[in-house]
């Protein structure tokens, strides 16, 4: 790999002549492949049963591993099922130190394309609110893609800049996740393309935004609450100069000091060149390639000052109620007549809304979004068409198997599953209506039965592409 020569300078000057050999000899050894599993859906110890992978334990994530090179994972269909997320390993230690919980209001501020989310995501459990952001319109379709393909029901997705949502969110969130754009120093293995943008004016470009992120982030987390930035680059400017500027003019905030794992190496104060820093700046942690099974990373974990003060819930501004029941009619006719036992929609830290002709299940609580571009408001459970209800593939990847009437089953080896996942229709036997497609149990998307046939409902969007 070539890599640039001012690159190269710097990080000479940086590690000295003995550890920059090791660090440049790690671009030379293939990168390692990682997946973590969707505990939304089952636990790693439940996937592990249902596989045969030569898989291992990524040591600082709990649902973390890896995999060899020659396996395919993104080809099988519990990866169509939402059952893990792959990912690179360094990666999952930002959300992992986050320690998202339960009930929790957390913020992914720079969130495309999803795999922090959905980390988070399981780490709540369905119980909270999650936001998701992403202020670039092409990224935010992943990032609302990922959310829906791994089940997570209780995720507002927006698409805006960190200043609009600072002034829709002050002081909200308990927990607020910043995977800075950066420089990407951190991904040259991964990612070789990135070496051909790299340059020392961009890392300037990036400090630039990296800093007034922070300022906003800020102003969105409430006392008490803790804040995590990340990078995955190796560069000071971006990390330890950062956190050690963001201490100086915000001295309500602290670090908090990261488990050290395997590997893993104290932030470099001498880097700062503010002694008054040096202590804080200890707390933080870099992950680099030549001393961890993974690419490069930097985080920091600092926590605001102050006793957390429940605020009064505020609402999402929808409807009237009486207009709103006229309006879902044929929604409660779906549910009647195929997932009669599910009762999501009476869950009071829930409420049905509606944008347009769509039905999202939305977490209570929420301040007015009404001047935020939204991607999703919640949960999409589907269109309201002419007197009928069309449910959402999103729906689909929520619910569980049992919660329908109709399903169709296939094994993981059963070639029809391929060819539903590919969107072709199935020449079997199935009941009229509206039919749940799964997987080993776990649903894939919906069909309809029209008795000798079923109709695939599968989004072009996300069917299987042959090859790769």
């Amino acid at each position: 790999m070539n890599i640039p020569d001012a690159f190269a300078a710097r990080m000479k000057s940086l590690l000295g002549e003995e550890e920059y050999t090791a660090f440049v000899a790690s671009y030379a050894e293939p990168r390692k492949q990682g997946l973590r599993v969707n505990r939304l859906k089952l636990s790693p110890d439940a996937l592990l049963a249902r596989i045969d992978w030569p898989l291992s334990p990524v040591s600082w994530t709990k649902d973390g591993f890896y995999y060899p090179e020659n396996l395919r994972p993104a080809k099988h269909p519990y990866y169509h099922a939402g059952l893990y997320y792959i990912q690179e390993p360094s990666a999952m230690s930002p959300a992992s130190i986050l320690d998202a919980r339960p009930g929790e209001r957390v913020l992914d501020l720079c969130a495309a394309p999803g795999g922090k989310t959905t980390q988070l995501a399981a780490s709540m459990q369905g119980e909270g609110i999650l936001v998701t952001n992403d202020n670039n319109p092409n990224r935010v379709k992943a990032l609302v893609k990922n959310v829906e393909l791994y089940g997570v029901r209780n995720a507002i997705v927006t698409n805006e800049t960190p200043d609009k949502l600072a002034v829709a969110f002050p002081g909200y969130f308990d927990k607020i996740l910043v995977d800075a754009p950066c420089s990407g120093e951190g991904m040259f293995r991964k990612e070789p393309d990135m070496i051909k943008s790299w340059s020392e004016t961009a890392i300037e470009t990036c400090c630039g935004m990296q800093r007034s992120i922070l300022v906003d982030a800020a102003r969105m987390l409430r006392p008490g609450g803790r804040l995590l930035y990340s990078t995955c680059t190796f560069a000071p400017e971006e990390n330890e100069q950062m956190i050690a500027e963001f201490l100086d003019k915000h001295p309500d905030f602290s670090v908090v000091p990261v488990h050290m794992h395997e590997g893993w190496e104290k932030g470099r104060p001498e880097w700062t060149r503010d002694p008054a820093s040096y202590a804080q700046v200890s707390r933080t942690a870099r992950l680099w390639p030549h001393r961890v099974k993974g690419e490069g990373h930097y985080v920091a974990l600092l926590q605001k000052a102050g006793e957390v003060i429940e605020p009064a819930p505020a609402n999402l501004a929808t409807k009237g109620k009486k207009s709103l029941e006229k309006e879902l009619a044929d929604f409660y006719t779906f549910v009647k007549e195929t997932l009669p036992s599910w009762k999501g929609f009476e869950d009071s830290r829930f409420m049905l809304t509606m944008h347009e002709d769509r039905v999202f299940l939305s977490p209570a609580g929420l301040p007015d979004l009404k001047r935020l571009r939204l991607a999703r408001q919640g949960w999409l459970l589907g269109t309201i068409k002419k007197k009928r209800f069309e449910p959402s593939q999103a729906f689909a990847m929520g619910l569980q198997a049992t919660d329908v009437i109709r399903t169709v089953h296939f094994t993981a080896d059963d070639l029809d599953v391929i060819r539903y996942v590919k969107g072709e229709t199935l020449m079997i036997q199935a009941e009229k209506g509206w039919n749940i497609v799964c997987v080993d149990g776990y649903p894939l998307g919906w069909a309809k039965g029209i008795g000798t046939s079923l109709k695939n409902m599968y989004p072009a969007g996300w069917r299987w592409i042959d090859g790769g």
